[in-house]
């Protein structure tokens, strides 16, 4: 006897061997993978489910049966019987396009549930649908092929269908979205809240709807049921044919909007001719305007000039192939398996619940070559279209360059100012992309971090995204920060030599061919963490920046001072969230414990010891919700570094040493750079008390807060200032709570006694923030010597890059962080944003006042007496000094430019 509720009944003994036929025969020609996640069902039997798909065929009927057989979901194949509810189909799949449908072109089975639901207010059923992709080449535009291309936007005939199981079998994708309740989508539309089915992004799914209500209180029960009376008037007012046609058509017609965007998500839109786009973009109305302008700017005819912008169009255009794409997706499948051990991908969800309606434009951190090509990657085979990637020209060399050009990479030239046709037609291929929802990725930084730190935004990029945005486009803009960690870079050896002073190896083949003997190597896990989204919408709204607000039919128009500054707040906040998502992972703990010991060494006992007070301390008191902590033991770490010959474990009678390996203390430098923001307070707090031996929490504070604004712009910390008090609060309760310091009875903060464990893990925890502040006072004793109005913005970098150079060399162990010019332009930046110092805009020098001085002064709390006299004499330079460096370091520039021209 059936049950009262709803059950799976069996079809007819004809129909069963049917499936089983054809399902035998379509498993050996279609391995079909799984986009995303699977759907989640309770056990409830009163609620009947149906997949929804667009397109009848039979091919997609039993494909999606095999997957629900696969993956232990409720049938696709079998019937679904209520016989309360009078609910009684041969088959749990609906489809938007049916040849049943006759001239009403509505799903019959569609109708029927309305009918049903908007009958018997307590039936419930729920709705996934299901995107396949028989292939993921996106079409071209104007093709006379389209049955022979991989998939379109067509209803499927017999013919494509063959064409799609015996050539696309291997290469088709199939993924189940959250499944909805058919009763809440009726309700919304019938308000008018259905258009586009933005209620999908919003409705929780089945399971935890399911979940919330096995939870849920009586009280919370009568609501739900007065929910339901409520809304049975609305469902009344349609119970009638004509009523209920309109409906449907309505739930279709949004079902089917919510499934093409689904679609356009994971194949990408329309391709054109590359010759046709580069013809399109030049004869647009923008360029033309750019082109009459460069005409009368450099007295050339209109005609010279718009072949000049055709070969700049022609050097950055994307020549998109899915053959190119598919050769480097298997590639890369080999070749990620040979260099790691795994590749750890975390929140992406978040990006997929927004691929659909937004136009998506990712801001990865830059670590290494591998960056663009492994990002693309984990995108694409997360069912997602792939992004263009705005490359350096300087990849664009012979072999390499056109494959990526093929796959992912649009060249721009490294620097272009002044060239305003070129501008011009950069800014018009961007827009073209945005307006077609071509997802675009970009590295914010400009160039690869040859230190572990981020770099400072470029804002190039984001203003032509931004520009694009307000001359108008079909999607909104959301940016993705994108954290990109490695355990092992190939370039490690390389960015140091560059940071001491190396000419930079300029990319080619034979590049690329050495970096592949590196295949053999370990290079542990690579992560991919994917930030908080960052609508610009919300950056409008908060800095009152109205929407299209410039002519469509312009590249040149400027931003004004508001939108300006609403571009520098981008890019500050893009990199703080890429900072958010960071990657705790084994090595670079490792790097942060032993890189503060004397000597980079540690016995193994004490090294255990203090990885897990990192581990708690970033636990106890999280970064950010979305930054990752491993969750390695600390011996599983010890071992996992000595795995990857990063660090060397040394035996001995009294206790074994764990030690950096040989000529790796200067890579591990990187890794440690990597995570450095996660620490650098409570490191710079517990500078304040060990150094000190017992200070004030008011006074301990105070010093905080005024050296802070150097430490978040060097590191991009996202504290505020305004509310960094309560930070600072927590912070000390963290330290307190762990042990590391002593609140004394009269309030004084304290060290712990001096031969305990706690004394030497707050020693070994204050050293981190001290190469920074040596770096600020260094360049604050340079300033305050030579005096104010004497040197300018450029010189004062020069030189205390040089004094870092000589410092390291001298007393730091050769750790290359002194060599980095990129932190000496953060300092000096700080400085003159917080109006310490004042640059004269023409000239550049810089003036100060006694506040100089007075920053200086509080180095005496956190740095040694030593230190501090080390400091002095290297930054004491008389006039002759610094007249021959200056000379020095102007002609080595020279040299550099001529080689690049060259």
């Amino acid at each position: 006897m059936l049950p009262v509720a709803s059950t799976l009944y069996a079809n007819a003994p004809i129909n069963q061997l049917y499936r089983k036929l054809s399902g035998q025969l379509l498993d050996v020609a279609v391995k079909p993978k799984l986009l995303g996640e699977l759907p989640e069902f309770d056990d409830d039997d009163n609620i009947l489910r149906f997949y929804v798909l667009q397109d009848y065929s039979r091919s997609n009927s039993i494909l999606i049966d095999l997957q629900t057989q696969e993956h232990n979901l409720p049938p696709a194949l079998v019937g679904v019987q209520d016989i309360t509810h009078d609910v009684k189909e041969n088959a749990a799949i609906i489809f938007l396009h049916h040849p049943h449908a006759k001239d009403s072109q509505l799903s019959p089975r569609l109708s029927r549930l309305v009918a049903a639901v908007l009958q018997h207010p307590e039936l419930q059923v729920r709705l996934v649908p299901v995107s396949i992709l028989w292939g993921r080449a996106p079409e071209k535009e104007d093709s006379l092929f389209k049955l022979l291309t991989a998939d379109n936007w067509e209803d499927p005939s017999i013919t494509k269908q063959l064409f799609n199981i015996g050539v696309m079998g291997r290469d088709t994708f199939v993924q189940f979205h959250p499944p909805q309740d058919l009763r809440t989508l009726i309700h919304d539309s019938l308000k008018g809240d259905g258009e586009g089915f933005s209620v999908f992004d919003s409705v929780a799914s089945e399971t935890n709807t399911a979940k919330n209500a096995a939870q849920a209180d009586n009280a919370d029960t009568a609501n739900d049921a007065n929910k339901v009376n409520d809304i049975a008037p609305s469902f009344a007012m349609v119970a009638s044919a004509d009523g209920n046609r309109e409906l449907v058509r309505s739930l279709q017609q949004q079902l089917n909007i919510y499934l093409d965007k689904q679609r356009a998500s994971m194949l990408g839109p329309d391709l054109s001719d590359r010759r046709n786009l580069v013809d399109k973009l030049v004869y647009s109305p923008a360029i033309k305007h750019a082109i009459e302008a460069e005409a009368a700017a450099s007295g050339t005819s209109v005609r010279e000039a718009r072949m000049l912008a055709k070969g700049y169009a022609n050097e950055m255009v994307n020549d998109y192939s899915h053959s190119i794409v598919r050769g480097f997706y298997k590639f890369l499948t080999w070749l990620w398996t040979q260099l790691y051990d795994g590749v750890e991908v975390h929140h992406f969800e978040r990006v997929r619940e927004l691929a659909a309606d937004y136009e998506l434009i990712y801001v990865p951190c830059h670590r290494s070559h591998v960056d663009y090509l492994l990002l693309s990657y984990v995108i694409y085979m997360r069912g997602l279209s792939i992004p263009y990637v705005a490359a350096g020209d300087n990849l664009d060399v012979p072999v390499l360059g056109p494959l990526l050009r093929g796959a992912v990479a649009f060249y721009i030239r490294r620097s272009f100012r002044g060239n305003a046709l070129y501008t011009a037609v950069l800014r018009e291929y961007m827009h073209t992309l945005i307006t077609r929802n071509t997802p675009i990725e970009y590295f914010i930084e400009g160039g690869r971090s040859r230190s572990g730190r981020l770099l400072p935004p470029k804002m190039g990029m984001l203003a032509m995204t931004v520009h694009s945005q307000l001359r108008r486009t079909n999607k909104p803009v959301v940016f993705i920060p994108t954290y990109i960690g490695y355990e092992r870079i190939m370039e490690g050896g390389t960015y140091v030599g560059e940071l001491k002073g190396k000419p930079k190896e300029s990319e080619s083949l034979i590049g690329l061919l050495k970096v592949g003997r590196k295949i053999e190597r370990i290079f542990g896990n690579v992560h991919l963490s994917f930030g908080t989204p960052l609508h610009l919408s919300d950056f409008m709204q908060k800095f009152d920046v109205p929407a299209n607000s410039l002519p469509a039919d312009r590249t040149d128009t400027p931003l004004d001072d508001k939108t300006s500054a609403m571009v520098d707040n981008i890019g500050v906040k893009v990199m703080q969230h890429i900072n958010k998502a960071a990657v705790i992972t084994p090595v670079s703990l490792l790097s942060l414990v032993l890189l503060s010991a004397p000597k980079a060494a540690l016995d193994e006992d004490i090294c255990r010891e203090q990885i897990a007070l990192y581990q708690g301390l970033a636990q106890h008191l999280p970064y950010s919700d979305d930054t990752i902590i491993t969750d390695m033991t600390p011996q599983q770490i010890i071992d996992y570094g000595i795995k990857l010959k990063l660090i060397e474990r040394i035996p001995h009678i009294l206790g074994d040493i764990i030690q950096v390996a040989g000529k790796q203390a200067a890579l591990l430098s990187y890794f440690r750079n990597n995570i450095l923001h996660v620490f650098i307070l409570l490191s710079f707090l517990s500078a304040l008390v060990a150094r000190n031996g017992r200070i004030e929490r008011s006074r301990l504070n105070s010093i905080a807060e005024q050296l802070y604004p150097f430490l978040q712009s060097e590191l991009f910390l996202y504290y505020s200032a305004h509310g960094l008090q309560e930070t600072l609060n927590k912070k000390v309760d963290s330290l307190l709570a762990s042990g590391l310091i002593v609140e004394l009875s009269d309030g004084m903060l304290s060290v712990p006694e001096t031969n305990s464990k706690c004394y030497q893990q707050l020693q070994v925890l204050a050293t981190p923030v001290e190469q920074s502040l040596e770096r600020y006072f260094m360049t604050l004793a340079l300033l305050a010597q030579q005096g104010s109005g004497n040197l300018t913005e450029n010189e004062v970098v020069d030189l205390c890059h040089l004094l870092g150079q000589r410092l390291s060399v001298l007393y730091a162990d050769d750790i290359p962080d002194f060599f980095d010019r990129a932190l000496f332009t953060s300092f000096i930046g700080a400085l003159i944003r917080l109006d310490y110092l004042q640059k004269d805009e023409e000239t550049g020098i810089l003036t100060f006042d006694q506040r100089i001085d007075n920053i200086a002064h509080h180095a005496k709390y956190v740095l040694s007496p030593d230190m501090m006299q080390i400091l002095q004499q290297v930054a004491s330079l008389n006039e002759e000094e610094i007249a021959h460096a200056i000379t020095e370091i102007s002609n080595k520039k020279q040299r550099k430019f001529g080689r690049k021209r060259s």
